[in-house]
């Protein structure tokens, strides 16, 4: 079984494809962690104004003119953002920019006031959610494993179907299984590929943090980020080797790749279904869809792991999700290697499902 998987990771990893879609990653989750700062608009504003400076407003840079004329031809100019004329008006080029009406709305309204005298103390704000401040960051970091896990399975997946039809068309499978036996293969070929997978799942991984540093997003990262990065792993094999087994089951059953999506559709629809469910889990995390579904497997093997990211999940509930998730793994294993011993020797016309198992 070994030798089919050092075989199966020695002829993929050097094939043109593997490599090309393993840089395309590396450069989009490089990227990823820098989007936010180009659909963020202004940091930091730069507005002229003729009269009294308000008093400094955060993330306003005000610059003095000594007329309006002088401010409207550094508005049109582009040299300020927008100029505040004697604290009654505002000039802009187009439309003014929402965010800095705002901030400007709002120096204006505490100079007016001061000046009558009045002082307004801010309120305090006091979280009763300990890990409130992580909130938002735990669900972006759900949302996108949601998308890592549903294309690294279907993925992996579909190159475990396309293996065993292509051996099956080619006829080598007749010569291999001379020497070894049905579930020596079909076990080599799922670990091969699995260790693929692990590949480029880790790539994603070490190229998302190290690249969450010069981005400035590594300080806002929740704590126990290690448990989440170890979590995906093990959920990902688990999820991996079910539909795995499940795709070479199917995969099995036909001699042509043209036959391939087709007779993959059953699982390509239950993975797409698990993908949509843990993408609300992401969203709801502690809804009750999302604590059972992150119960049952396989859709645990997707639920459970965003949900854990997302919110804190008790331990008891995690083991017990694992649990049942080896259970389902182990009968799919066992069931898809008997599909695969009925039907992988069968060439020709499209085997039966009940056909292989007979």
């Amino acid at each position: 079984m070994w030798l089919v998987a050092r075989r199966e990771i020695r002829t993929r990893v050097r094939t043109g494809s593997f490599l090309v879609s393993l840089a395309i990653t590396v450069v989009i989750v490089a990227v990823l962690p820098f989007v936010p700062k180009f659909f963020d608009g202004h940091d930091d504003y730069d507005v002229g104004v003729v009269g009294t400076a308000p008093a400094a407003v955060a993330q306003v840079k005000f610059h003095q003119y000594p007329d309006e004329a002088a401010a409207r031809k550094a508005v049109t100019g582009g040299d300020v953002d927008a100029a505040l004329v004697d604290d009654r008006k505002v000039l802009a080029e187009g439309q003014l920019d929402t965010r800095l009406g705002l901030l400007l709305e709002n120096a204006h309204r505490e100079a007016r006031l001061r000046a009558s005298g009045v002082t307004i103390t801010p309120l305090t704000v006091e979280s009763l959610a300990a890990d409130a401040r992580y909130r938002q960051v735990r669900t972006g970091i759900a949302m996108l494993l949601v998308m890592v896990l549903f294309f690294l399975n279907i993925y992996s997946a579909m190159f475990v179907a396309m293996g065993v039809v292509e051996e099956k068309g080619s006829r080598i499978v007749e010569i291999l299984l001379t020497s070894l036996r049905p579930w020596q293969l079909l076990g080599g070929k799922i670990i091969g590929l699995g260790v693929l997978g692990l590949i480029n799942l880790g790539v994603v991984i070490g190229v998302g943090l190290a690249a969450s540093v010069p981005a400035g997003l590594a300080p806002d990262l929740p704590p126990g980020m290690a448990g989440i990065v170890a979590g995906t792993v093990v959920w990902f094999v688990l999820g991996y080797a079910f539909f795995a087994a499940m795709a070479a089951a199917f995969g099995s059953l036909v001699s042509r790749q043209e036959e391939v999506g087709s007779v993959l559709s059953p699982m390509t629809m239950l993975m797409t279904i698990t993908y949509l469910v843990a993408y609300f889990a992401a969203i709801e995390p502690a809804g009750s869809v999302a604590r059972i579904l992150s119960l049952i497997p396989p859709f645990s093997s997707m639920v459970m792991p965003v949900r854990s990211a997302a919110s804190v999940v008790p331990f008891g509930e995690v083991a017990l999700a694992v649990a049942l998730m080896l259970v389902a793994t182990v009968a799919v294993l066992f069931g898809g290697a008997r599909v695969y011993e009925g039907a992988v020797l069968r060439t020709g016309a499209r085997v039966r499902l009940r056909e292989a198992l007979g």
